[in-house]
Parts: C-alpha cells; sequence; structure tokens
C-alpha cells in the first residue's frame, strides 16, 4: 500500500509510519470503531461508527435516511482514523510523557456497495466482527432490513499506520532524577454478558460464554 499522498507522510516520527498491509490490516482487523470526518460546505463533519475489513477495503453501514450516509455515498473525500491505545508512556517530566499506540489514516470516497450478495456479506463481517459466532446464532436478516441499509465500501490504497511503543523517551539531564517512569498498561476486553429481561431465562449461548 505504498503512497504518494503528502499527508500520508509524517512531518514527525516518520520512522513510526509504515504503508505496507501487514502493519495496516492487524490494526483494522482488531479495532472496533473509526471516525469518519468529511466537510459539505465548508462545515466539517466527523463521526464514530463500526467498520470491518474484508480483503483490501473497509465496510460500514447505516440507514438509507441517515444524512451522513446520504452525503459520503456521493462521492466525496473522506478522512478515516483508528487508533488504539496500548500505554500511557510515564516519563521523568510532563514535557517527555507520551502513549504507546498503534493508528491508521485513510483517505478515501466511498463506493456504495450496489450488489445485493456483497452487501448482505458486507452485514455479516461486520456483525462477526462485533459479535463473533453470532451470525448464524441470530434470526435471519431479511431482504427488506437489507434494503433498508446502506452498504459502503472505501480502498485502503492511501493509507497509513502510525505506532509507537517501547519505555519513555527522557532528556538526558532528566535520567538520573530519582522519579518513577515506565509504563501504565491500558487493555480493552469483554466483560461476562449481561441478560436483558426477555433473556432472564435463556441459556447464553457458547459463543457470548467468556
Amino acid at each position: 500500500m505504498s503512497t504518494t499522498n503528502p499527508y500520508l507522510i509524517p512531518s514527525r516520527s516518520a520512522k513510526r509510519a509504515h504503508h505496507d498491509a501487514e502493519s495496516i490490516n492487524p490494526i483494522l482487523d482488531e479495532a472496533l470503531f473509526c471516525t469518519i470526518s468529511y466537510a459539505v460546505d465548508n462545515q466539517p463533519f466527523s463521526l464514530p461508527t463500526s467498520f470491518v475489513r474484508y480483503e483490501d477495503k473497509i465496510y460500514i453501514h447505516g440507514s438509507v435516511g441517515s444524512h451522513f450516509i446520504r452525503e459520503i455515498e456521493k462521492g466525496i473525500p473522506v478522512c478515516i482514523t483508528v487508533m488504539l491505545a496500548d500505554d500511557l508512556v510515564v516519563a521523568k517530566s510532563a514535557f517527555s510523557h507520551s502513549v504507546n499506540y498503534r493508528s491508521v489514516v485513510i483517505f478515501a470516497k466511498a463506493e456504495k456497495v450496489e450488489d445485493y450478495q456483497t452487501k448482505y456479506d458486507a452485514f455479516k463481517w461486520l456483525t462477526e466482527k462485533i459479535v463473533p459466532g453470532s451470525w448464524d446464532y441470530l434470526r435471519p436478516m431479511t431482504e427488506k432490513e437489507v434494503r433498508k441499509t446502506t452498504a459502503l465500501a472505501f480502498s485502503l490504497s492511501e493509507a497509513s499506520a502510525k505506532v509507537r511503543s517501547g519505555m519513555p523517551k527522557d532528556e538526558e539531564e532528566d535520567k538520573p532524577l530519582p522519579i518513577w517512569s515506565g509504563l501504565i498498561p491500558l487493555q480493552t476486553r469483554r466483560m461476562p454478558v449481561i441478560a436483558d429481561d426477555l433473556s432472564i431465562d435463556i441459556p447464553v449461548p457458547p459463543h457470548l460464554q467468556i
């Protein structure tokens, strides 16, 4: 995924930038949500949404009546961002504090998915990403539901990953100071499920058990 897009070439810490699929795809596959930014009539908009990657594209969906969906399906340029935070980096000075992270920035234009089967598959890919193992357990999606929902695809041809890892980078004069420095690990994980009133007496299916 090489790029000539100047906005994908970082002005600082260029060594942290990666343009290869091996760096980009695992971040996209782990992240559940992205933020899509765009402008209409010089008014900026930025909305978070769930997404899924399949091969060299990412997919989102929304109601056919959504203002957000109706605007970006026109093919206007969008910027899509994803970030996973791994550690808070605590240095000996506030100036040197940082974050260990993995992020992806994508510049693209929406491609409306018109083919019914691809659209149906995109809903399955997204459902299986958000709640793995659930698609075949759930009541099947109806044709009416598919028709009432818009699926949009975005190419990863203009994508870049940026990663920061490791310990604090303290200034040389700060290193001898008797001040603790290191990492505060961060973790996002799935917790045991909580049943609603209609499911109290229904066994928790295997795919939802921790």
